[in-house]
Parts: C-alpha cells; sequence; structure tokens
C-alpha cells in the first residue's frame, strides 16, 4: 500500500463527512509534491526571491509560488471545493468552470517559513477546510469568514530531515 492509501483507509474507518476523505488525501498527495519540491531548493531553482509581495506585504520567495501552485492544480478539480484562499493570493481562488463544485473550502499558507529555507530549517504547509455555506456555488471572499470553531478539519505538515503530517478534526 502506499502512504496515501493508508491514509484514505485511516480517514474512512473515522466515519468523515462524504468528501472530506478524498478532499483530505488530495491536500496530503500535495503536500507529498510540496516536500519534493522543498528538498530540490537550489538543485531545482526553487531559492530566491520571486519579485512580488503577498498579501502580507512579505517578499514572496519563489518556493511560496511554486509550492501555492501545487496546492491549487492538485485540489482544483476533484470536485469537493467550491474555493480556495491562500496568503500568497490577494483574491479567493474560483474553481475553474471545467471543474465540478463541492461543498468544502480550503484555506491555506502552502510554505509557511520559506524564508527558512536557505539555512536548511524546516518549513511546512498550513491548511484548514471548512464547509461552504452553500454547497456547489462558486465561493466568495466572505464564505471564508467563518470562526475557527467553524472548521471541519485543520492540519499542517512539517518538511525536514523527514516529513510529518498533522489533522484534526476537533475531537482532540
Amino acid at each position: 500500500m502506499t502512504a496515501r492509501t493508508d491514509l484514505a483507509a485511516h480517514l474512512a474507518s473515522l466515519d468523515l463527512p462524504q468528501g472530506l476523505v478524498e478532499t483530505l488525501t488530495t491536500a496530503a498527495a500535495a503536500c507529498v509534491e510540496i516536500r519534493q519540491v522543498v528538498a530540490g531548493g537550489a538543485l531545482v531553482g526553487a531559492l530566491g526571491a520571486s519579485g512580488a509581495v503577498n498579501v502580507q506585504d512579505e517578499e514572496q520567495k519563489k518556493l511560496d509560488v511554486i509550492t501555492n501552485d501545487i496546492m491549487i492544480r492538485s485540489n482544483e478539480w476533484a470536485g469537493h471545493l467550491a474555493g480556495m484562499a491562500s496568503e500568497e493570493m490577494d483574491e479567493v481562488y474560483a474553481i475553474p468552470n471545467k471543474y465540478p463544485l463541492g461543498k468544502y473550502l480550503l484555506v491555506f499558507d502552502p510554505l509557511d517559513g520559506s524564508s527558512n529555507v536557505d539555512v536548511n530549517i524546516s518549513v511546512g504547509t498550513i491548511f484548514s477546510i471548512l464547509k461552504a455555506p452553500v454547497a456547489g456555488r462558486a465561493a466568495k471572499m466572505e464564505d471564508f469568514l467563518q470562526t475557527g470553531t467553524q472548521q471541519v478539519c485543520a492540519g499542517y505538515a512539517i518538511y525536514g530531515s523527514s516529513t510529518m503530517l498533522v489533522l484534526t478534526f476537533g475531537h482532540g
């Protein structure tokens, strides 16, 4: 079995809402791809500044842009999301019309601590999954403005000498 099927089997045993297991395994697969890019660093030309700033007015690193693209590309097509929001984007990411819309929202920082990569300190991906107020409708900015207690799931992946994925469903 692969790590993805092991994760899917474990999540299926938790009796989670329909679509959530698939959303989480897709996000986890994106984290695996991000791990590979982070590990490549300078060898794959992923270090240094991108020349842009994010919504926090921080200088974006090339890795910020690359990892944001990975999260979007990995999650937009699956049909479980109504939209995505990221620290690296000024606006909500609308799921393209060619893909079905789902009942969840994905909020993420694709590479928290990206400035640490240059000095070989661990970095990570942080994400939260919320229910879309209206399933099957394209998400609006105000849809993401929910309290933390409304989260369906939250998690993070840490990339270092090994990779660790941590998830919580609000039950301790």
